[in-house]
């Protein structure tokens, strides 16, 4: 039902009055084999256990710990492909454009006490059964409230700015960090962070502690969810990431918080349920 061409109705207007998901329609199967699918999550697994491994030692870890007989070219073809790469000091590979502008980082030794001080975004890496897409979410530091998140089969920065956008529900940080990915030193993800008047701060090259609570989310979603689920489809995820974000926000006690949920601190009015 949807017409990707429709001359005057968005695909955006178009999935809303359907009642679709706008990232539903994109994904497409990835054309992996299944060997390659197999070992993108044996490296996603051990990647969230020693985010120091680069390329060479996830390759040594398949070989001898797996026994895969797999070369370091594979292995940093399809690392790449999952948008990893090692925390350690390391020579320019990453991702970021070098014609966008880089950000300090502004948060070290600074004191985290209140919602909206601090939001925070990442993408991840999603297995799945018959291929894999990306998931990118905003999380308040203060309360690990998870203000947005969307999947999407491609890197590229759009559905970045469709979580931010959605993020900007809940109200306004006063500082807003990231790594220096390209989506995110991107000027469309830049530009609409100043023209909402937020302090940018970005990651140092390989530090790996910068982002940290959303390095902790990301180990959370895919231990309780992601790994036990398996899903198949990207319209099995979307369901799958819609109950357990509920669930993470609304009922996972956390110790950190004494026990409470993230919406009891980031606060009843501006915890709307994320879906």
């Amino acid at each position: 039902m949807i017409e990707p061409a429709h001359p005057t109705i968005s695909l955006r207007r178009q999935c809303e009055l359907l009642g679709v998901h706008r990232s539903n329609i994109y994904y497409q199967p990835v054309p992996e084999s299944p060997l390659n699918l197999t070992l993108m999550r044996l490296i996603d697994e051990q990647y969230l256990k020693t985010p120091f491994y680069g390329y060479l030692k996830m390759t040594a870890y398949l070989r001898e710990i797996k026994h895969y007989k797999v070369n370091h070219k594979r292995v940093y073809r399809l690392m790449r492909r999952m948008g990893l790469r090692s925390v350690a000091p390391r020579p320019k590979t990453s991702g970021s454009n070098p014609e966008h502008k880089i950000y300090p980082y502004l948060l070290r030794d600074v004191e985290i006490t209140r919602p909206n001080q601090v939001w925070s975004t990442d993408i991840t890496y999603i297995p799945m059964q018959r291929g894999f897409m990306y998931l990118v979410a905003v999380i308040d530091w203060y309360s690990r409230f998870v203000l947005s998140w969307e999947i999407s089969n491609t890197l590229d920065v759009d559905f970045c700015l469709t979580a931010l956008e959605r993020a900007f529900e809940h109200g306004t940080p006063e500082i807003f960090n990231t790594d220096q990915g390209a989506q995110f030193t991107a000027n469309a993800f830049t530009g609409r962070l100043t023209e909402a008047d937020v302090r940018i701060s970005m990651d140092g090259r390989g530090r790996y502690v910068d982002n940290i609570f959303v390095e902790r989310l990301w180990r959370t979603v895919k231990y309780e969810n992601i790994y036990l689920s398996d899903y198949d489809t990207g319209l099995d995820l979307f369901a799958g990431l819609v109950a357990y974000f509920d669930f993470y926000n609304h009922e996972r006690l956390h110790q950190s918080l004494k026990y409470k949920t993230p919406a009891q601190v980031y606060g009843k009015n501006n915890a709307i349920l994320v879906e």
